[in-house]
C-alpha cells in the first residue's frame, strides 16, 4: 500500500517540492491529484525527506495546501509491442491516434540500458537514403548516428520526410522500420510529417513520437528516450533495422535549459546547463548494433543552429558524440538547389568501413 502525501511545500515553475518523503528514488514516478484531475511528475532531486518532482502536464492550478501525491515505485516506463509500428504517440508514448491503447509485450524503462562496449559491434553494411549527395559522398552506414546541422527555414523537415519515404537496406527491406520523434514541432509541421508518411503509404512501418510546441517541456525531454526505448525493443527484441530521426535536437536543449534554470542549476555556455554533453552523448550512444542480435539501430537527429552557428553549444557538442555530420547551407537554398547539402564540412567517419565491393 502506497502512502499519500497531502499539500506542497513550495511550487517553481514546472517543478513541486514535497516534504517529508520516505524511501523516494531519483527517476521515481509521482502521481499528483488535484480535485478530480490526475497528473503525472517524476522525481529530479531529493535532499534528505525533499523531493523535487518535475510536473509533465504543468503546474498550473495546483494548491500548496490540498494537493495529494503518491510514489507509484517505478521509473517512466513505455508500453510495448510489435503493435506499435504504424501508432502515432505522444511525447511520453501515450497513443494520441484515436485506436486506443497499447497492449503491452512488456513495459520498459524510458532511460534505457547502456550498451556494454565490448558487446557492440562494427557498422559496416549502408543504408540506401535515395539522396545522391548523402549516398555518394557521406554514406549512412547500419548502426552509425549522422547527424543534420539546419538552420531555421532551411528544408530540413523535407530532408527528413524524404528520408523515411526512401530508406532502404539492400534489396530486402522488410526488417526494415524507422522511429520518427519530433520535439517541440507547431501543428502544422506534425500535420505534414502525419500527411506525408501517410500520402506515401510508409505509416505502417513508421512509429510517429510527437512532442508539440504546447506541450509541457518537461515532456520533451523524455521525447527521445521514449522513441529510443521503442527502437531498442524493435532492434533488439525483434531483429529489426531500425531508423531513428530525431528532430529538432535544439528545441530538446532548450527543455533541457529551461529546466535546469528552474531548478537553480549554474549555467554553463550560453546558459545551457554544464552537463549537456553528457546528457547528449545519453541520446546519441543508443545507437549502434550488438554482437549477439541481428538488429541494429541508426540515428540521424536534427538539429536547427541558432545563427546558423556551428560553434553554437549544441551543434558543437553533438559533433563530438556522433560520427560525422550532414550540413545544410543558406546560400545553396536561396539559390534553389534541393537539398542544400554543403559537401565541403559534411562527412561521415564510417563511410569508407561500409562502401565498395560487397557492400555497395
Amino acid at each position: 500500500m502506497s502512502v499519500e502525501y497531502i499539500g506542497l511545500k513550495e511550487i517553481s515553475g514546472p517543478l513541486v517540492v514535497i516534504d517529508g518523503v520516505q524511501n523516494a528514488s531519483a527517476e521515481e514516478m509521482v502521481e499528483i491529484k488535484t480535485g478530480s484531475e490526475k497528473r503525472l511528475g517524476r522525481i529530479v532531486e531529493i535532499h534528505g525527506n525533499l523531493c523535487v518532482v518535475q510536473v509533465f502536464e504543468g503546474t498550473d492550478g495546483l494548491s500548496l495546501t490540498n494537493t495529494r501525491t503518491r510514489l507509484t515505485g517505478h521509473p517512466l516506463e513505455i508500453s510495448l509491442s510489435k503493435e506499435i509500428l504504424g501508432r502515432v504517440l505522444n511525447g511520453i508514448g501515450q497513443p494520441i491516434d484515436g485506436f486506443g491503447e497499447v497492449f503491452p509485450d512488456q513495459k520498459r524503462d524510458v532511460n534505457g540500458n547502456a550498451i556494454n562496449p565490448v558487446a557492440r559491434k562494427y557498422p559496416r553494411n549502408f543504408i540506401q537514403t535515395g539522396i545522391s549527395s548523402i549516398d555518394g559522398l557521406m554514406t549512412l552506414i547500419r548502426g552509425q548516428k549522422l547527424p543534420v546541422f539546419s538552420g531555421s527555414g532551411l528544408p530540413h523537415n523535407q530532408l527528413a520526410v524524404q528520408i523515411v519515404r526512401q530508406a532502404r537496406i539492400g534489396e530486402s527491406n522488410e526488417n526494415f522500420a524507422v522511429v520518427f520523434a519530433a520535439m517541440g514541432v507547431k501543428h502544422d509541421v506534425a500535420e505534414y510529417f502525419k500527411s506525408s508518411f501517410q500520402k506515401s503509404g510508409v505509416l505502417d512501418r513508421v512509429v510517429m513520437f510527437l512532442n508539440l510546441a504546447n506541450d509541457p517541456i518537461v515532456e520533451r525531454v523524455v521525447t527521445p528516450r521514449a522513441a529510443l526505448t521503442a527502437a531498442e525493443y524493435l532492434a533488439f527484441e525483434h531483429h529489426m533495422h531500425i531508423l531513428v530521426i530525431l528532430t529538432d535536437m535544439t528545441a530538446y536543449a532548450e527543455a533541457l535549459r529551461e529546466i535546469s534554470s528552474s531548478r537553480g542549476e549554474i549555467p554553463s555556455r550560453k546558459g545551457y546547463p554544464g552537463y549537456l554533453y553528457s546528457d547528449l552523448a545519453s541520446i546519441y550512444e543508443r545507437a549502434g548494433m550488438l554482437e549477439d542480435r541481428e538488429g541494429s539501430i541508426t540515428q540521424i537527429p536534427i538539429l536547427t543552429m541558432p545563427n546558423d552557428d556551428i560553434t553554437h553549444p549544441v551543434p558543437d557538442l553533438t559533433g563530438y558524440i556522433t560520427e560525422g555530420q550532414i550540413v545544410l547551407d543558406r546560400s545553396l537554398s536561396q539559390k534553389g538547389v534541393y537539398p542544400p547539402v554543403t559537401v565541403l564540412p559534411s562527412l561521415s567517419r564510417l563511410m569508407k568501413d561500409g562502401i565498395g565491393e560487397g557492400f555497395t
